[in-house]
């Protein structure tokens, strides 16, 4: 009975988590959207307002969704997802510096 009992807490715990982060996700992508549409604010505030909304969208995606945190795991979770974010950026930043100096060195003008 105990079983019990605790099981549906911990399921009552995660619905609420659940709808906790579908409402965060709704609102944070509410607001980006609505300024795009009804452009109310200059390019680079828009622009500012998306990138900011999307970092926090993605912690609370890894919170409420995936439930990771500094808690599980030890932090194992964070310091993977962390190297993970740095070998992405490595690859992303190295891709545009090739291509700039490819771009700038097979010019004709050269």
């Amino acid at each position: 009975m105990i079983y019990f009992i605790k099981k549906k807490h911990l399921l009552d715990i995660n619905v609420k988590s659940y709808i906790k982060g579908f409402i965060y996700s709704i609102i944070l992508t509410i607001i980006p959207f609505w300024i795009l549409i009804n452009k109310v604010a200059p390019y680079i505030t828009t622009m500012t307002v998306v990138l900011v909304c999307a970092i926090i969208q993605i912690q609370v995606h890894l919170k409420y969704f995936l439930h990771l945190d500094r808690k599980s795991e030890d932090g194992w979770n964070i310091i993977s997802i962390i190297f993970a974010a740095i070998i992405i950026l490595i690859i992303v930043i190295g891709s545009i510096w090739i291509m700039s100096h490819l771009n700038y060195n097979t010019m004709a003008y050269h």
